[in-house]
């Protein structure tokens, strides 16, 4: 057997790697093009030119400093979209503080535990969203949060106020701070949920997701003459990485539709502002083009995009790129641990390898498939486990070493978890999971975490959750529940009604089924392959 059979690959370019910080990475793109739009924030009706932004930038980082923010020093956002999440995470980025990304759909139990496990000492939050009142979830748990010091609103008198110390800290002060900084140093930490309980803490690198971020724009052609509308959440890496940074070290102009999704928003915003590129995960483009008025809007501006999250349906494909005149959108495949992306899919791949594959490995980038028990290299067109390496790879799991020995191996390759079956020609596609993972509208769910916050209810004796197919959202949360008095067993209300206001909306199950007993292996583990099967329709 030849190397070329194996299911290995690396990803060659003429492109070097860029080894800047995030911060003065902006820089450079500003003095390129100082009057060309950095940012548009629709729903505010602000914009910034991108010497606007780099000036509001400053004007943060220094405010930072004034605040007494160290390098090294954890600042968690927890908010939906609006100008002032990207300012903060370019801002963090050029003091050299961690900026701990919180998801806006998190509810005291969860944020809780991030804040504490991270050490976050400033917060910036929204207010309120919706049926989220974010100031009251902070003031629940502050005072159990031992090392936050202050919190910042977004859109509040606080902001102003904040941003108003900048004033008094002179820029030398913030250029020597700069000068302290290494490409290599921790600027981000993204939860990931977690297989075992409570998330774990990705920690990345300046050079871990500017590098991604800038690779995934130069295979969809970005140049500073792109408009990225910008539908899917900053907090997560499609967002902050996939957008956010492929936009600024391209010189491209990020608009956000709305503080969050919203599918009518969202095309207005394409059709307004020009925009030449779009976002979202195939339950978004779904909602978009099911809209009654689709056919009214002018979206002739589009030339590209990016699909990721789960498999796009041959049919949705077809009437995007026709459409939507999106003809050269791309499919992503990453993780979290890997800042995000390690394959893509390229502008003039045909329908089959968008629908079918996850496209080939980014430049710089190794992956293989490996026996998932013996770690070698399966032949091309066996399953087996997708593995990546490269400058991609996260640093590791915040203050939890044991835990990213478990991922990333000795010779730095991160095990995703993930089966797949690399073809001939280098193209990858995911055939199942080894993990219990649930993606539920391109939303990683884990059971293990649901089923510990689960076991406190005084219902229930035990419990498993499972993941079942979904038409809308790919997958749905099911609750297997053993109860304690088999005379009174739980409703579906009494569980949802239990986690509502303490778990994120996609992780509360929407189904429910009461047993007797587990199907077990004859060493005693539940068979949740079968409770799968039993329960899919």
């Amino acid at each position: 057997m030849t190397a070329r059979q194996l299911s290995y690959t690396h990803g060659t370019g003429t492109t070097p790697l860029l080894g800047d910080t995030i911060g003065a990475d902006l820089a450079r793109t500003a003095a390129a093009w100082p009057d060309r739009e950095a940012l548009v924030d629709v729903a505010a009706g602000r914009r910034w030119t991108y010497a606007a932004f780099d000036a509001d930038v400053d004007r943060l980082a220094c405010a930072l400093l004034a605040s007494g923010v160290a390098k090294g020093d954890r600042v968690g956002i927890w908010a939906v979209n609006r100008a002032e999440w990207v300012l903060v995470q370019y801002a963090t980025a050029r003091v050299g503080a961690v900026m701990v990304n919180i998801n806006p759909a998190y509810r005291t139990h969860e944020v809780e535990f991030v804040l504490g496990q991270s050490g976050v000492r400033l917060l910036f939050a929204s207010v309120a969203h919706k049926t989220s009142d974010y100031r009251a979830m902070i003031e629940e748990v502050r005072g159990r949060c031992r090392a936050l010091r202050e919190v910042v609103y977004l859109g509040d008198p606080s902001w102003e106020a904040f941003t108003a110390r900048g004033a008094t800290v002179d820029r030398d002060r913030l250029r020597a701070r700069e000068a302290e900084l290494s490409c290599d140093d921790p600027i981000n930490i993204q939860y990931t949920s977690g297989t075992t309980g409570f998330p774990k803490g990705a920690t990345l690198s300046h050079h871990n997701i500017l590098n991604n971020g800038y690779f995934v724009g130069e295979l969809v052609k970005y140049t500073e003459r792109d408009r990225i509308c910008v539908p899917v959440p900053f907090y997560h890496c499609f967002g902050m990485v996939m957008a956010n940074l492929a936009a600024t070290s391209h010189g491209a102009c990020l608009v956000i539709p709305a503080p969050s999704f919203e599918p009518k928003a969202t095309l207005e915003a394409v059709q307004r502002e020009r925009c030449t590129s779009l976002y979202g995960v195939p339950t978004m483009f779904i909602a978009e083009l099911n809209l009654p008025d689709f056919a009214s809007y002018d979206l002739s501006s589009l030339r590209t995009g990016i699909m990721a999250g789960s498999p796009c349906p041959v049919e949705v494909m077809k009437r995007v790129v026709a459409e939507m005149h999106m003809a050269e959108v791309a499919i992503c495949y990453g993780m979290t641990e890997t800042s995000p992306v390690s394959l893509q899919t390229r502008t003039d791949d045909d329908l089959e390898h968008r629908t079918a594959t996850v496209g080939r490995v980014l430049p710089h980038l190794e992956v293989k498939i490996v026996d998932p028990a013996t770690g070698v290299t399966r032949p091309r067109g066996e399953a087996g486990e997708l593995c990546t390496r490269g400058y991609s790879v996260m640093l590791g799991y915040w203050d939890e070493p044991e835990r990213t020995d478990e991922v990333i191996d000795a010779g730095r390759w991160m095990h995703t978890g993930d089966l797949a079956v690399m073809r001939e020609d280098g193209y990858v596609e995911i055939v199942g999971r080894i993990k219990d993972m649930i993606i539920r509208g391109g939303e990683n769910v884990y059971p293990r975490e649901i089923e510990e916050f689960l076991y406190a209810h005084p219902k229930i004796r035990d419990v498993q959750v499972v993941g079942v197919p979904h038409e809308k959202y790919g997958e749905e949360v099911l609750a297997c529940v053993i109860p304690r008095d088999p005379a009174d067993p739980l409703t579906l209300e009494e569980l949802r009604d239990f986690c509502r206001d303490r778990l994120a909306h996609y992780k509360v199950p929407s189904r429910l089924t009461i047993l007797d007993s587990f199907p077990m292996t004859v060493s005693g583990k539940v068979r949740k392959i079968e409770l799968r099967e039993r329960y899919r329709d």
